[in-house]
């Protein structure tokens, strides 16, 4: 029977150790900016809450939530309890429990009175709740409030540590960081004022998914895959994130931002980072952040236009197409989007890694809104057999093997390999070992802001970006987004597609390799 260790425990799928609790927690009061915002009630509260229902959440814990909204206590909490009970599957029965640890208090973003006023009633509740002064400030707002509430909480002394009888303080920062490598630095110079970067967690809610942190757990815990994850077998490796919804109501911030912003700085160069670093010398969070950057820096230079050692990137919009039998528009009629506009909704970057492990091999990043459906998958395309014994028999070329890792809809590990089928005649066909995580692991399963609220509270900054990788990634987009948005024929380069497909046709043959 299969087995692993888990904590010093070994575990079968017939004795499934308890991997969802992580031993006793500082009790901590959790401080939600912009929370009459979507983000809160969507993703924050029911993650906190299905916390709560794992045990997995601090005892005692308080939830403060600031918005300019004028709500009350009630209020807050009977639309943050609605916000969970849309979920079917969400067990509501303990919820009057939960809300006992639900408050509300109501702040102008820009007056510091008001974080003076915040400051005393956090003070007052860490006193009745006994949560020893440990605070979490996660800024769930539009990234233009960053840098402002940054500054007033440090200005009225709440970015203070260990100081007074006041236990640690974190900041949780939540993706764009910044537009471009100048906003970067700025954030961070704002930050680094009042907070150290121990304090701050820039969440990418991503890394936090089962099969992304599976990756290097399957790269470095089974021998049989390392020793030919380079360039001698591995013949390229696409990582694309498929999104069937449009622009929604982010309109107003996509017709700044774009795709490329949007997903690439943060997202898929974190995927990239996985799959191609070195590995580390110890599984611990620096180390393991170190390689990361060390991989960024082997990435050649980005630009627009094919040159002779690089493909061309593919930049797409959306038109008008159906989805789920129903019409929808482009995105030049979407709402709060101009007639005219260039924006890109769909990118394709051919990136190449000019290291020993990957020289010449090609790693294609793909993210796109408004197509076939929404899907995110990494897959590893082998090389074909060097020599092919069979070649006189079968008068065909032997399928090279690939290696699937599904993130989304179904977090998975597929292989594909060649096999013989029965009878009197050569005859051989493509099979795939499939593995998935619903299969396997019974019971509850941590979403992503579940996963990376616990590490923020626990303080682990292993799925957190580091400052010097914001500023790497974006040292490396920069001067493309900069190429694309001032090149000649602009609007010539940008392919258009239509809703519900699978991207530009310029596109088509690597998505086709992916999808199939």
């Amino acid at each position: 029977m299969a087995s692993t260790i888990i904590q010093g425990k070994i575990c079968d799928r017939d004795n499934i150790c308890d991997c969802l609790t992580v031993g006793e927690l500082d009790p901590c009061a959790i401080v939600i900016f912009g929370a009459s915002g979507d983000l809160t009630t969507r993703k924050l509260i029911p993650a906190l809450y299905q916390m709560f229902l794992n045990a997995s959440l601090p005892d005692p814990v308080s939830i403060i939530g600031c918005a300019r909204t004028g709500y009350n206590q009630d209020t807050f909490r009977a639309i943050l309890q609605a916000a969970c009970t849309r979920d079917t599957l969400m067990d509501m029965a303990r919820w009057p429990e939960f809300a006992t640890r639900i408050f509300y208090f109501p702040l102008n973003y820009d007056l510091r009175q008001d974080f003076l006023e915040l400051a005393g009633f956090l003070d007052t509740l860490d006193q009745q709740k006994n949560t020893r002064g440990n605070r979490l400030f996660d800024l769930a707002l539009p990234p233009s409030l960053y840098a402002s509430v940054a500054t007033l909480i440090g200005e009225v002394g709440l970015a203070d540590q260990f100081e007074h009888g006041r236990g640690w303080t974190r900041i949780v920062i939540e993706k764009p960081f910044g537009r471009d490598l100048d906003s970067a630095l700025a954030l961070d110079q704002t930050l680094h004022q009042y907070f150290d970067e121990r304090q701050i967690f820039r969440i990418d809610h991503y890394l936090a998914k089962e099969t992304v942190q599976n990756i290097l757990t399957f790269r470095f815990a089974n021998a049989i895959f390392e020793p030919i994850w380079n360039r001698a077998y591995i013949e390229s490796v696409s990582i694309m994130a498929a999104e069937k919804l449009g622009v929604e109501h982010r309109a107003g911030y996509y017709e700044q931002a774009g795709i490329i912003r949007d997903m690439f700085q943060n997202h898929m160069l974190q995927l990239l980072s996985l799959i191609a670093m070195e590995p580390p010398s110890h599984f611990e969070a620096e180390r393991v952040r170190d390689e990361k950057i060390k991989l960024f820096r082997s990435i050649r230079p980005l630009h627009a236009n094919k040159d002779d050692n690089q493909e061309a990137i593919v930049l797409g919009q959306y038109g008008s197409g159906i989805i789920d039998g129903q019409q929808v528009p482009g995105y030049r009629q979407e709402p709060e989007v101009a007639a005219n506009s260039l924006i890109p909704t769909f990118a394709m970057l051919p990136v190449y890694v000019e290291n020993w492990r990957w020289q010449g091999v090609p790693f294609y990043l793909i993210s796109g809104k408004r197509m076939a459906r929404k899907e995110t998958r990494i897959v590893i395309q082998f090389k074909d057999v060097p020599h092919s014994l069979f070649r006189d028999i079968l008068g065909a070329r032997v399928v090279a093997n690939r290696l699937v890792l599904g993130i989304y809809p179904k977090e998975s590990i597929s292989l594909t390999f060649q096999t013989k089928n029965p009878g009197a005649r050569m005859c051989m066909r493509s099979m795939t070992m499939d593995f998935r995580y619903d299969d396997f692991y019974p019971g509850p399963s941590p979403d992503a802001y579940q996963k990376v609220l616990l590490d923020c509270i626990l303080g682990d900054h292993m799925l957190f970006s580091r400052q010097d990788g914001i500023e790497q990634s974006w040292s490396l987009l920069t001067p493309l987004l900069n190429e694309c948005e001032s090149c000649q024929g602009r609007a010539q380069r940008l392919h258009s597609y239509t809703a519900g497909s699978w991207g530009p046709d310029a596109a088509k043959t690597i998505i086709e390799g992916i999808i199939t």
